[in-house]
């Protein structure tokens, strides 16, 4: 009796210690998820009011984050009084359209789009689908060249000197080449996409192709050879080759050149729209710093709060996707 009760208060000692041990694993992953961020948010807020309300600026009061918070919610009302007006010009197109119709059968009726102002989360949409177009041309350019060249000493000889000498060209430096280029090529009455949008994302493409080819050749380059060998065992023919072996050994490579890529892209857009006035982010922070007005200020911190968050959503969504796709499930972590 006396070694059953010895066992079975061991048994329970050992089951208690398992839930401590897990209560306190699982109090360690809250803190580092939960509370220690939001330690870290709430000492930047504090920091940045003590900040604000001891810097004045010929505009005024440096913003602080009441005053942000505050443009947050004219911006949305702003956006929600052009939607407004959006929706009233094409119910009074229809309603004219139809008296017009019932007068004359005969005559067609014209649909005009509407071209009222663009609100900030209007622009915020405009340059998500710049990045993205711009970032997913480089994509299908660049890794199957990196590839290319990981797998071709040759080719690597020959693309190599070019990758070196354009590699460290700052973007922007592109952007007057660009809008040349596409001024003297792109020429149509009625074009179907705008020239504007066009010089911001071949600017983003540029950008993007180097950091792509770069770690894409470096990843397939660096191929353990146990799997090299194990492709010449089986015979694979070139395709099934990079299919089966190079592409999924080298995705950790390619993934870390996709988000190098991306944010840089992200940081290159907004610059590119400063300068070129093309419609985005960018183009709504350079207005409100031309505008002077009292609140150009805040208006201009949110839009740069939202430009930094929109960074990490892309940053950690590039993240997801190489969790998704990628064997090794260690080398997307962080």
């Amino acid at each position: 009796m006396s070694t059953a009760t010895s066992l079975k208060t061991e048994t329970e000692t050992q089951t208690q210690t398992a839930w401590v041990d897990k209560v306190l694993e699982l109090s360690s992953n809250a803190t580092k998820v939960i509370v220690m961020p939001l330690v870290g948010i709430i000492v930047f807020l504090l920091l940045w009011t003590a900040t604000a309300q001891s810097v004045k600026t010929s505009l005024g009061q440096f913003p602080g984050p009441a005053s942000v918070l505050e443009q947050f919610g004219s911006l949305y009302q702003e956006h929600a009084a052009e939607r407004e007006k959006e929706t009233a010009f094409y119910i009074r197109q229809s309603d004219r359209n139809e008296k017009r119709m019932a007068v004359d059968p005969d005559y067609q009726p014209k649909t005009r789009v509407y071209t009222g102002k663009e609100t900030f989360l209007d622009q915020i949409v405009t340059s998500l689908i710049t990045v993205m177009s711009g970032f997913i041309v480089a994509a299908i350019i660049a890794i199957p060249l990196g590839i290319g060249v990981g797998l071709n000493k040759t080719l690597n000889a020959a693309v190599n000197p070019i990758i070196q000498i354009f590699k460290p060209v700052s973007p922007l430096a592109w952007l007057p080449l660009v809008t040349m280029l596409v001024s003297a090529t792109y020429v149509s009455d009625d074009p179907w996409i705008a020239k504007s949008f066009l010089n911001s994302m071949i600017t983003v493409t540029l950008c993007c192709l180097w950091p792509m080819v770069i770690n894409s050749s470096v990843g397939v380059a660096s191929i353990d050879s146990d799997l090299l060998n194990v492709s010449k065992v089986l015979r694979l023919p070139a395709l099934k080759h990079v299919q089966k072996i190079v592409i999924p050994a080298s995705i950790p490579m390619i993934f870390t050149g996709m988000r190098m890529s991306l944010g840089i892209a992200w940081m290159v857009l907004i610059a590119a729209e400063m300068l070129a006035q093309s419609p985005g982010l960018g183009k709504f922070v350079w207005d409100e710093f031309q505008n002077g007005s009292s609140n150009s200020l805040s208006r201009i911190m949110a839009a740069v709060i939202v430009i930094g968050f929109i960074g990490f959503l892309l940053d950690r969504g590039m993240l997801q996707l190489q969790r998704w796709v990628s064997w090794d499930k260690s080398s997307a972590t962080r």
